[in-house]
């Protein structure tokens, strides 16, 4: 079953998973403009395009577990889904910027004063270098590097999470359970180095 579901991975254009993984920003844009986000459609979208990069952010933190442990290798669409996590951030960041909070100095100290933009806006930074030398050409010109630098992708997923729990007014369930999902993805990669470390000692 496994080697069938890769045969059909090994398949799929990586330039498909860019247009579907793409659609629900124009779509998002046209429920806020018709009202069908609710009452509040600036922080409905702002919400919505956050929380598709989060998700798109863990499914990229969880392509090699699902490799090493359930033999499903989607490594080919890494890269896809990593550049497309980077683009919904931006997206949350532009509404907040542009169409909610508009004024400059308040942008400001609204990241100044208050720590869950704080976070959210360190994740952001994180994650810049990383979509900027996401391409074979920074590749092969950082090397062994290239590896370490996008290690940032713990980091980032780990203080988006983060920005989500803290973000949320009163007890909700729903951003414990993204911390907890990241949170169990970084454990398996915790425990698998010390597994090698072990055997290479």
């Amino acid at each position: 079953m496994i080697d069938r579901l890769n045969t059909f991975i090994r398949k799929v254009p990586t330039w498909f998973v860019y247009l579907i993984g793409a659609l629900p920003a124009p779509w998002l844009l046209y429920l806020a403009l018709t009202g069908g986000l609710g009452v509040e459609p600036i922080k409905a979208l702002e919400h919505e395009l956050g929380e598709l990069a989060l998700q798109l952010l863990i499914v990229g933190l969880a392509i090699t577990p699902l490799r090493r442990f359930a033999k499903l290798n989607l490594l080919k669409f890494r890269r896809a889904i990593g550049l497309l996590a980077f683009f919904y951030v931006a997206l949350h960041l532009l509404v907040w910027l542009v169409l909610d909070v508009q004024i400059l100095s308040q942008i400001w100290a609204d990241i100044l004063k208050r720590p869950y933009i704080t976070v959210g806006m360190a994740a952001f930074a994180l994650m810049v270098p990383l979509a900027v030398t996401s391409n074979n050409w920074s590749l092969r010109k950082l090397g062994a590097r290239w590896r370490k630098l996008h290690q940032l992708t713990y980091v980032a997923v780990l203080l988006g999470a983060l920005h989500f729990v803290m973000l949320v007014k009163g007890f909700q369930i729903e951003p414990l359970i993204y911390m907890a999902v990241v949170l169990a993805l970084l454990a398996t990669r915790v425990k698998v180095k010390r597994a090698l470390f072990a055997q290479r000692s």
